[in-house]
């Protein structure tokens, strides 16, 4: 009897911790507003795909705070993922978006954050990124892209379309100038629709779905090339980057870097948060995954959702940092402004 009340009392003192826990987590976030850090300018994927998902994060965090986006470019989004890593408050109430590119960053770039250390939050989907030119331009193809001089669009060190642009040069032997320095995806298509710059590459084939779908509908755009694991159905006529490779170095440099794509929206708050919040943020991250609401949403505005959880990201930086040192430093020197 002595033993069946002890077991009694135990389980009836975890459920008032378990209720402690809950209650604690809501009374920090009732009435609070949760920032959400933005990377990028407003208009593009990146912007597009965090307000989505704010609209219907708070509803499943305890207290149901408020979302507020706010902006914070720079640096091809290096700045805002350097905010969340050392600036931002660690207390649950801040997180954002960034490169997905900041994953390997730290690796091949001069990134001084531990990718692994971030409490990432999950991705909204993996994706393909691609090179497009306007239809104005003389680079129609694969061949053109290795052949006449082009001007490609950039962001900065570190960001999507300045890593790939440089690694088709670089790797690939593609006679493209990269012209660095736009704010985000949004700016760097304006510069390509005016003629400023032929084209980018580094812009996912989900903005392009959403954001920009009359490009498909009229022809405005010339597709050169697609960098993922596989091939997005719609323009399987586009070749693989991994399809194009002549040597194992070129095969090593593609894949490495493809572990961006895996993780192509990722979400994150700083390191070191309380554990009973970081459970909190998870939870809710997975719960707005299967949320309906914003699962129609995004089906009414074209948008992929293909989560990554949290657990899987982990995952995988944990192996891209066991990448050989002779590796990386080809990876490092195939995407270097250097000479540029």
């Amino acid at each position: 009897m002595a033993l069946g009340k002890t077991i009694g009392s135990a389980a009836a003192l975890l459920v008032l911790a378990g209720l402690a826990y809950a209650a604690g987590v809501e009374d920090f976030y009732k009435g609070r507003n949760v920032t959400l850090v933005i990377g990028y300018s407003v208009g593009g994927g990146y912007d597009a795909y965090a307000r989505l998902l704010g609209r219907y994060f708070g509803k499943h965090i305890p207290g149901n705070p408020a979302i507020v986006p706010e902006q914070m470019t720079g640096a091809g989004s290096l700045r805002s993922a350097n905010f969340i890593y050392s600036v931002a408050a660690k207390d649950g109430s801040v997180f954002g978006t960034f490169s997905r590119s900041m994953g390997i960053s730290p690796l091949v770039d001069k990134a001084e954050f531990d990718s692994r250390k971030f409490t990432w939050l999950g991705s909204v989907t993996d994706d393909n990124t691609i090179c497009v030119t306007w239809n104005t331009s003389p680079i129609k193809n694969w061949d053109d892209f290795l052949t006449k001089p082009s001007k490609f669009g950039g962001e900065g060190a570190g960001a999507d379309p300045d890593i790939w642009a440089l690694l088709y040069k670089n790797v690939f032997g593609a006679k493209l100038r990269l012209v660095s320095g736009y704010p985000g995806t949004n700016d760097t298509v304006l510069a390509m629709e005016r003629g400023e710059i032929d084209g980018l590459c580094g812009i996912s084939w989900s903005t392009i779905k959403t954001r920009h779908p009359e490009w498909l509908t009229s022809h405005s755009v010339n597709i050169i090339v697609q960098a993922a694991l596989k091939k997005e159905p719609e323009i399987a006529a586009v070749p693989l980057a991994t399809e194009l490779t002549k040597t194992p170095e070129q095969t090593q440099i593609i894949k490495l870097l493809l572990v961006s794509q895996a993780m192509a929206r990722p979400f994150a708050a700083p390191p070191g948060i309380p554990e009973d919040r970081k459970a909190a943020l998870l939870s809710a991250f997975d719960a707005t995954m299967k949320d309906a609401d914003f699962l129609a949403e995004a089906q009414k505005l074209n948008f992929d959702v293909r989560p990554v959880s949290a657990a899987a990201i982990d995952a995988m930086l944990a192996e891209v940092y066991q990448t050989p040192k002779d590796v990386i430093a080809r990876a490092t020197k195939a995407i270097s402004s250097e000479g540029q």
